[in-house]
């Protein structure tokens, strides 16, 4: 059995299969509780690509030092992705602070999958999109690293509160809404620390000479255009349950993939339809 009932993992599914010139994922954090893989795993079935960019904190390797957690659901998930690799989709992982395990391994490859720091994205406009994590533009991170700890068992404590609100949620129908990211966009602090990495971020494409960034780290979806630039971030599968892709008409959109309760054994979930942003 898979993590979705008795179907096989490549059964047809139903509503429609989408493809892409370019996906981007990232933040998943296998490996913990709060990881929404049911979600990332029926996404990846619905959604394929020319090339997808893991970027960064796919698996969570902070949270697995301190304990072992790897429910099937996480496994079927990395099979998913390996299965797109060898079937022909360029895979390229990009290492974040979580993953940071990965970055010993920068240039080579595993199991079909490259392993780099960052990467260059063609756009089919010509435009080019540096590809990272992010992390690097944390200043907490980078200046208190204890912090940074810290902060996270206690986003980890609040993910556990929201696991057990979601499951009252799901008995009545509703879908998956996240305490983290709501408390994230009201607190001041939270909200000017976000505008500052935005703005680091693209400051440092422009330097580079690229015309956009795409990254995650912030767990904030989000498709704008800042000082010029192109911003991007692909959000993530713990809160937004979020993905960007470029169609193969060239558009830059972001696609949010909730699963919704109420399902019965051995049924595909209910899909919401996806919330498209297309950029300005």
């Amino acid at each position: 059995m898979n993590a979705m009932g008795d179907l096989p993992e490549d059964a047809p599914a139903a509503g429609e299969s989408h493809r892409h010139r370019a996906i981007w994922i990232s933040d998943v954090h296998l490996g913990t509780p709060g990881c929404q893989a049911d979600c990332l795993l029926d996404f990846l079935r619905h959604h394929e690509s020319d090339t997808l960019y893991l970027v960064g904190d796919i698996v969570d390797g902070w949270q697995l030092r301190k304990g072992w957690y790897w429910p099937q659901s996480h496994n079927d998930v990395v099979q998913k992705v390996l299965r797109k690799a060898r079937k022909g989709t360029r895979v390229v992982y990009v290492a974040g602070n979580h993953d940071e395990m990965a970055r010993q391994f920068l240039g080579m490859r595993f199991g079909d999958i490259e392993i780099v720091d960052e990467v260059m994205h063609p756009l089919m406009d010509g435009r080019k999109l540096w590809v990272i994590h992010g992390d690097l533009f944390d200043g907490v991170l980078q200046h208190a690293r204890w912090l940074a700890l810290l902060g996270d068992t206690l986003y980890t404590l609040i993910l556990k509160l929201n696991k057990w609100f979601n499951a009252i949620r799901h008995r009545f129908g509703f879908s998956y809404w996240s305490l983290s990211q709501y408390l994230k966009h009201k607190v001041k602090k939270a909200v000017n620390f976000i505008t500052e990495f935005e703005h680091a971020v693209v400051g440092e494409a422009r330097r580079r000479g690229y015309q956009g960034v795409v990254c995650g780290h912030i767990h904030k979806a989000e498709i704008r255009e800042i000082d010029g630039l192109l911003y991007c971030n692909d959000g993530d599968w713990v809160e937004s349950l979020t993905a960007l892709v470029e169609t193969v008409e060239g558009e830059l959109k972001l696609v949010h993939w909730p699963w919704r309760g109420g399902e019965k054994a051995g049924q595909l979930p209910r899909l919401a339809a996806p919330a498209q942003l297309v950029t300005p």
